[in-house]
């Protein structure tokens, strides 16, 4: 019976002895070595020989086996040299049947520090044979290793049991040439392996790597995005595409503010919410520790659902849409951008993309922002900029990030056009590493916003002219206050609590046990300030404790803030002081009011649902929450059950 190694055992391995006759042989391999410390070293049985590359980092010894093996055993025995044992910590064990290790996957890795000086030995749980094996050492350890054995059987094998770093998705990205990636510019070649967390289904595509994201590019554990050669549909993922993000929680120590943050979102019924999944990350043969792969925010089905524009759509119906954008604090290191005429928002245009927008589409979205803006003083559901703006989406996103206690919410701020549809609407939500009270210029967040919303607070960070602008919507629109508790109610019907966010991060800290424990051993930081962490906890424990705390103390807070006390019975402000307004059943009835007067009801999102002389009652209507529009008479919201 095969055994899988838990890491509670870590690799506590039982010390098995093994025949010689049995240990599978083959021609040495290896990375430029210092002198005298080849890569037949470890191949010697030599105990008092080790091998020792040039090069601190991305090397490797290894063997051609001459034929695919199914590898079922090894043994290791560290350097006898100065903290020998411990530069084996983390070291992984590859299998491949390509020479140039493209097809590189994981079969084992050291996860302690084994004993000095005695053969360790391990079972091997995986069911595909590989003609080439390699020890691929930890950063800065030059792959330093006295002896490998393997044993197995000769054969191909099969993919029905791969090997896996944790419980989690393992994701292996072998480069030309084990290039690293260096900037965001620049695509680095290789392969990109992904293999699912019940170990039965691999995807081994070409594709490939670069850095991505802005502030997180300083960390030591690097962003990346991942671009397969053709499109691929990863992990159970919605979206079938080229592009993959792998984001590295660095000043996140909890490993997983994007996962509750974009769960709550799913609670507010955000029309896109981004594919998120914990994953290991093995880079050229490296732990690289536990990231989340998520979508490229990009127009794509499955993503942002618009339609992707050609150059040549520049006139009539084809010039309205669509075209994703975002109000960016950097925007003016993006090549295709511009800034609005009233409140001067630093807008990026993400679609269409740089190296295909033409000019009479760089204009249609420039000039559309620059006539919603002089709108926003004009609160009419009809005339005013709710009929080209979606005033839903946006409190959906800005109450989200108040949830989460983002300081970035308006930082950056995607936002959408569809075709045919005039209506800009915001998100999705993304990059939650500073919320759920990590940022010291904001800590603790229901304390720092005082009375009212963190976005609103003067402590958050904004992209400039944004606060402004969500003022104009959020404070400055006698009908938004009503429509934030309407949506809040929304979630709180579907779900959104304390308690469940609390059970949530219960779930989430469950499956990352695993990783989190290899991932601090990688980045041991957890005594440590990093980014604008506002304390150290000291242990991942302690980090979850946070955010308990934190979830505990913002939901009621919140609530406090937008007066949420339940819902109430369906009418805001029936009566007007010409007439009155009443709803029977599912049909709104206005009585009393100057002959001839005609009244119009119109749906969140700015569709006119029904117009009529008052006195005659509307037809009956779907529920939900409506604007009536009397002439002299201030909007009167109604909810119909």
């Amino acid at each position: 019976m095969s055994k899988k190694l838990s890491l509670l055992a870590a690799v506590a391995l039982s010390a098995l002895t093994a025949s010689a006759a049995d240990r599978l042989t083959g021609t040495p391999l290896g990375c430029p070595e210092i002198a005298g410390h080849a890569a037949s070293a470890i191949f010697d049985g030599d105990p008092s020989t080790w091998y020792e590359s040039s090069a601190t980092t991305y090397t490797w010894a290894g063997i051609d086996l001459g034929t695919p093996h199914v590898i079922t055993r090894i043994g290791l025995l560290p350097a006898k040299t100065t903290n020998g044992a411990a530069l084996t910590r983390l070291a992984i064990v590859q299998g491949a049947n390509q020479p140039d290790f493209s097809d590189a996957i994981p079969i084992y890795m050291v996860k302690s520090t084994p004993a000095s000086g005695t053969m360790t030995y391990a079972d091997v749980d995986c069911s595909r044979g590989f003609r080439y094996i390699r020890y691929c050492g930890p950063a800065n350890s030059r792959s330093r290793l006295s002896e490998l054995e393997l044993y197995g059987t000769a054969g191909e094998g099969d993919d029905s049991r791969l090997w896996q770093v944790t419980n989690l998705p393992t994701v292996v990205v072998n480069t030309v040439n084990a290039e690293e990636p260096y900037d965001k510019e620049h695509d680095i070649p290789g392969n990109i392996i992904i293999i699912s967390e019940n170990g039965a289904d691999i995807l081994d595509k070409p594709g490939t790597i670069r850095e991505r994201g802005n502030a997180s590019r300083e960390f030591p554990k690097k962003p990346w995005r991942l671009k397969f050669d053709k499109k691929q549909s990863v992990l159970g993922s919605p979206a079938k595409a080229k592009k993959w993000t792998l984001i590295n929680n660095y000043g996140d120590k909890s490993l997983m503010r994007n996962i509750l943050a974009f769960e709550v979102a799913r609670m507010f019924d955000m029309t896109y919410v981004p594919f998120c999944r914990p994953v290991d990350v093995i880079l050229n043969g490296e732990y690289k520790g536990c990231y989340q792969l998520c979508d490229q925010v990009e127009v794509n089905p499955g993503r942002v659902e618009i339609d992707e524009m050609e150059p040549g759509d520049t006139s009539g119906d084809a010039l309205t849409g669509g075209y994703l954008v975002e109000v960016d604090a950097y925007a003016d290191q993006e090549l295709s951008w511009f800034t609005t005429s009233h409140y001067g928002l630093p807008v990026t245009i993400k679609s269409p993309k740089d190296d295909e927008i033409v000019p009479a589409q760089a204009a249609y979205i420039r000039d559309y922002f620059n006539r919603l803006e002089p709108m926003m003083k004009d609160t009419d559901p009809v005339t005013g900029y709710r009929s080209v703006f979606d005033n839903r989406s946006f409190i959906q996103h800005m109450l989200v990030n108040e949830i989460a206690g983002n300081t970035d919410t308006y930082w950056s701020t995607y936002m959408y056009k569809r075709r045919n549809d005039p209506r800009i609407y915001t998100g999705p939500v993304w990059d939650f590493d500073l919320g759920w009270d990590n940022d010291s210029r904001t800590w603790h967040v229901w304390q720092s916003s005082g009375n009212g919303w963190l976005w609103n607070s003067g402590r958050g960070s904004a992209a400039n002219g944004m606060i402004y602008f969500a003022q104009r919507i959020l404070t400055k629109d006698p009908s938004t206050a009503d429509e934030i508790i309407d949506i809040w109610h929304e979630a709180r019907t579907r779900g959104l609590s304390v308690q469940w966010l609390l059970d949530l991060v219960d779930s989430t800290a469950a499956e990352l046990e695993q990783s989190q424990q290899l991932n601090f051993m990688r980045w041991p930081i957890l005594n440590q300030f990093v980014h604008q962490n506002p304390q150290v906890a000291g242990s991942y424990a302690g980090e979850l404790d946070v955010i308990r705390r934190y979830i505990r103390e913002q939901m009621p807070h919140l609530e406090r803030v937008m007066g949420y006390e339940g819902h109430d019975s369906g009418i805001a402000d029936a009566s007007q002081a010409s007439g009155r307004l009443t709803v029977d059943g599912r049909r709104i009835i206005t009585e009393g009011y100057a002959d001839g007067t005609r009244y119009r009801v119109v749906s969140l999102d700015g569709r006119s649902v029904a117009e009529a002389a008052c006195g005659t009652p509307t037809h009956e209507l779907a529920p939900g929450l409506y604007l009536v529009a009397i002439p002299g008479c201030s909007t009167v919201k109604v909810v119909i059950r």
